[in-house]
C-alpha cells in the first residue's frame, strides 16, 4: 500500500513539472501588446476615442468647449490646457450664441496672449464683467475686471493691438431696437481698465474697434439701417463724433453698414457692407470708402466682391 501511495504522488509530481512546462512554451508564442498600445507614442495612458478633444477649428491655436469645460491647445490638439472659467460664464447674458463655439470676438487667442471675455457669473443681472487672461500658454492666468456693473450682455467684443493696448467693447440694457454701448481701454496689458466717455447713441452696435491707441471706431445700425452710423474718437476716447460719407447717389440704401476701419498705406480704408437685407448683385458685394483724414470723412473708391474682401 504504502508503495502505491509513493507511486501515485511520483506520478503527480512529473504531470504537474510537464504542465508548466507546456504552458511556458505557450506563452512564449502568444504576441505581447506592445508598450505603445497601452500608453501611446509619447508614454501617457492612451484616452478610448470617446474622451479625446477635438479642436473646434484646424488652426495650430485653437481651443474646444467638450466636457462642458474651455481647453486651449497650441499644438492642433496634441496637448491642452484647461481655462480656469466655467462654461455658463462664457454665455451670460442677453445673447448666447449657439453654445457649440465661442461667441465671435469674445475672446483673443493668439501665440502670445489667451484672454477671454465673460460674466462673473450665470445670472445675467448687473454682473461684473471680467476678463480671464494668460500670457504664457495657460501656465499662469489672470482675472481682471473690466467693469464691476453690466446688465445682460448683447455684444461684447475684446482685443489687443500691442503688448500694452487693448480695447472691450460691449452692449446691453436692450429695449426694442435701443440700448446702450460702452467702451474700455487698457494701457497695461489688461491689467486695469478704464471706461470711455459715452458716444450717446443708443442704437444696436454692429462692431467696433481702435487702430491705433487714439483712433478708434464704432458702427451702429443693425435692424433695417440706410445710411452707415460710424463713429471716431480722435483722443483714445475722451470725445466720439459722427464719421461723414460721401456717398454716390448709385449707392444710397445700399451700403449702409460700416465695418471696421483699418490702417491702408497712408490712409484709412473702410468697407461699407449691404446690411441684412442687402440684394444688390446677390447682397455680398461691398463699398470701398478712403478717409485721408483720420476717419472723420470718408469719400466711395470702389465696389468689391467678396473674395477680395
Amino acid at each position: 500500500m504504502k508503495t502505491i501511495l509513493i507511486s501515485v504522488c511520483g506520478f503527480m509530481i512529473i504531470a504537474l513539472i510537464m504542465t508548466l512546462f507546456n504552458y511556458e512554451n505557450l506563452i512564449r508564442f502568444i504576441p505581447a501588446r506592445s508598450h505603445s498600445q497601452v500608453t501611446g507614442a509619447q508614454g501617457r495612458p492612451k484616452q478610448p476615442q470617446s474622451e479625446l478633444l477635438r479642436p473646434v477649428t484646424n488652426d495650430m491655436i485653437s481651443y474646444t468647449l467638450q466636457k462642458n469645460e474651455l481647453n486651449i491647445t497650441y499644438d492642433h490638439g496634441k496637448n491642452w490646457v484647461k481655462v480656469p472659467v466655467e462654461q455658463d460664464q462664457l454665455f451670460a447674458g442677453e445673447y448666447n450664441g449657439n453654445k457649440q463655439e465661442l461667441i465671435d470676438g469674445s475672446y483673443m487667442l493668439t501665440e502670445h496672449r489667451a484672454a477671454f471675455l465673460h460674466s462673473d457669473g450665470a445670472n445675467t443681472e448687473n454682473k461684473s464683467v471680467v476678463l480671464t487672461y494668460s500670457l504664457d500658454h495657460g501656465k499662469t492666468w489672470k482675472n481682471a475686471t473690466v467693469t464691476t456693473s453690466f446688465t445682460a450682455m448683447r455684444f461684447r467684443k475684446v482685443r489687443f493691438i500691442n503688448e500694452h493696448f487693448g480695447y472691450v467693447i460691449l452692449s446691453g440694457d436692450r429695449t426694442m431696437s435701443q440700448e446702450s454701448s460702452r467702451v474700455f481701454l487698457t494701457q497695461d496689458g489688461g491689467h486695469s481698465w478704464k471706461e470711455t466717455a459715452s458716444t450717446g447713441v443708443t442704437q444696436l452696435i454692429s462692431d467696433g474697434g481702435f487702430v491705433n491707441e487714439s483712433t478708434g471706431f464704432l458702427s451702429f445700425g443693425t435692424i433695417n439701417p440706410e445710411n452707415p452710423e460710424l463713429y471716431v474718437t480722435e483722443d483714445g476716447g475722451k470725445s466720439w463724433s459722427k464719421a461723414v460719407f460721401t456717398m454716390p447717389k448709385k449707392y444710397l440704401k445700399i451700403f449702409v453698414t460700416a465695418e471696421i476701419p483699418t490702417i491702408e498705406g497712408n490712409h484709412l480704408a473702410v468697407f461699407v457692407n449691404q446690411g441684412p437685407n442687402g440684394d444688390y448683385e446677390g447682397g455680398k458685394v461691398k463699398g470701398k470708402f478712403i478717409s485721408e483724414d483720420n476717419g472723420r470723412t470718408w469719400v466711395f473708391s470702389e465696389e468689391v466682391q467678396p473674395d477680395e474682401n
